[in-house]
């Protein structure tokens, strides 16, 4: 079966104006101004009129199964659903461990991977946790990188946060070693994710690491940077020198703490301090838990992070600081795509997966999703569950 999607604007991202789109196979199989074809041609045809064609997104920071537990057992929060990612347009998502890297574990998180892979998207993750040593599947950060297809790096390795291992210097050197050779030899980006807490040595580490070793600076993604203009102002200096910066959007103005900056115009700033576009990223933090704590460090409470607010954040951020639509998407598509290594994602190109979103032109909310060529999300509502989501 070949689906075509008539007359839609395309952001793929760049603008490329209204198109025809072919899918088949799972593939995009072309994008043009007008196509034709034999009579006898099993086609879906779709109207994209008042409709817009971007890529799938790509959430880089997901707890796939639960996170938190700081406050104790009933604190751990829940595994995600399929459609926890779909109806927030997310078609690629990268699992992660967090504080408890104990009771959930690699094991579990290769499993899940996979699982969602067979109910219709595309997943993948990092080894390790906040830990280190870093708890890894196999006997080496190498090994898992050459030997396991799902793991595409190392994280959440958490540093300047009162819930870390403390790593050293020389620690996070051989963690980013590590996977740069173990990227290298299985043809992946191999990235250390960095949880980043609100402690005052920031990302002094990654600066000390960077210009006294040969390690680039993009072998690291640092995230939760738009929690303080502290680490905003340090995440700037770092991409001065060729690193790069992931915002969370958990922290969108609906969840905000004191001090924390808003996505879109963390962007909007970010851009006008001349950042490159394509050094940045948004990840949502999702089923993740945001634990509040005292000066002292004693829980109070906390909230779920959610996968949609992801696609949240990049409307905000057109809508309220006026940030161009293909530039906003980038940060959810094309950028995470190629800092991590994503083949095949990111851009709607023809021999590219068919991971698209369809948003309404009037109001830019989400109306369809496709994931690997199959229509997961029509008219806003799942039109696939996962195996154990009640049917409606």
């Amino acid at each position: 079966m070949i689906e075509w999607i008539k007359d839609i604007e395309v952001y793929a991202p760049e603008p490329l104006g209204v198109k025809q789109i072919l899918m088949a196979g799972g593939k995009i199989i072309a994008i043009e101004d007008h196509l034709s074809h034999p009579p006898d041609w099993d086609i879906k045809v779709r109207e994209g009129k008042g409709l817009i064609a971007t890529p799938g997104f790509i959430d880089s920071h997901v707890h796939l199964l639960g996170g938190g537990g700081e406050g104790g057992f009933d604190t751990r929060t829940p595994e995600i659903q399929l459609t926890d990612l779909t109806l927030g347009g997310v078609t690629t998502v990268v699992g992660c461990l967090g504080t408890d890297g104990f009771t959930r574990r690699m094991e579990s998180l290769v499993a899940k991977c996979r699982g969602l892979e067979k109910e219709g998207v595309s997943a993948y993750c990092y080894t390790g946790s906040y830990q280190v040593p870093v708890r890894t599947l196999t006997s080496s950060i190498e090994e898992d990188l050459l030997l396991i297809d799902p793991i595409i790096g190392v994280g959440e390795i958490a540093i300047s946060d009162h819930r870390s291992s403390q790593p050293t210097r020389q620690e996070l050197e051989k963690i980013a070693a590590a996977s740069r050779i173990g990227g290298i030899l299985s043809n992946k980006k191999g990235v250390v994710n960095l949880h980043l807490g609100s402690g005052s040595r920031g990302l002094d580490v990654i600066d000390e690491i960077c210009s006294q070793t040969e390690i680039p600076y993009s072998q690291f993604l640092p995230t939760h940077i738009n929690q303080n203009e502290k680490l905003f102002a340090e995440a700037l200096e770092i991409c001065k020198k060729g690193g790069l910066m992931d915002f969370t959007t958990s922290t969108t103005e609906k969840f905000l703490e004191e001090g924390e900056i808003p996505c879109g115009k963390a962007l909007k700033r970010a851009l006008e301090e001349g950042v490159d576009i394509g050094q940045i990223t948004f990840s949502s933090d999702g089923q993740g838990s945001l634990p509040d704590f005292d000066a002292n460090g004693n829980f109070r409470g906390l909230m779920v992070g959610k996968v949609t607010s992801l696609y949240e954040a990049v409307r905000e951020g057109v809508e309220k600081e006026g940030l161009d639509l293909s530039t906003a998407l980038r940060v959810i598509t094309s950028n995470p795509a190629e800092i991590l290594g994503l083949r095949g994602k990111g851009a709607l190109r023809p021999g590219f997966d068919g991971d698209l979103v369809l948003l309404k032109k009037e109001n830019l909310t989400i109306h369809s999703v496709y994931a690997k060529g199959r229509l997961m999300v029509n008219n806003g509502k799942p039109v696939v569950k996962g195996t154990f989501e009640e049917a409606e």
